[in-house]
């Protein structure tokens, strides 16, 4: 029997107008940040600074989620910003990647690729926000 393809073959051949977006497997989390914080704050006083911190990056992300909806990219731009920052302020690196890849997206006006890399974006923060607790705990 004939093995048959339902797709054409090619050799791959990058597209001018395509940009690869890197996901090297880095750690989700870099302890580094969070240490310096607690050691300078007691520890309630550093703890609501990280709550408020991801609730920031949660009202972003929901901002993001309702200009995909709608599809106003150049709305979308301020909010995946912040999160980058944040992000970063928290030693969150998947998550800081990610937003760096919406925000080329946005640049691109892709929605789907916009939507692929929401979806990342909201894995990474998902598991950062887990792993932030299991630091907070040891």
């Amino acid at each position: 029997m004939k093995n048959i393809t339902p797709f054409p073959v090619a050799a791959h051949m990058p597209s001018p107008d395509v940009i690869a977006l890197n996901c090297t497997r880095s750690p989700q989390f870099d302890p580094e940040p969070l240490h310096r914080l607690f050691a300078a704050k007691e520890f309630h006083v550093a703890e609501e600074v990280v709550c408020r911190m991801l609730e920031d990056i949660a009202l972003r992300l929901d901002m993001l989620q309702r200009g995909l909806a709608s599809t106003t990219f150049e709305q979308m731009h301020r909010p995946a910003r912040r999160i980058w920052f944040v992000a970063r302020e928290l030693g969150l690196t998947e998550v800081v990647a990610a937003a760096e890849h919406v925000r080329t997206c946005l640049d691109q006006a892709d929605g789907v690729a916009v939507k692929a890399t929401m979806a990342r974006l909201e894995r990474g923060f998902d598991v950062a926000v887990g792993e932030i607790w299991n630091f907070r705990d040891l």
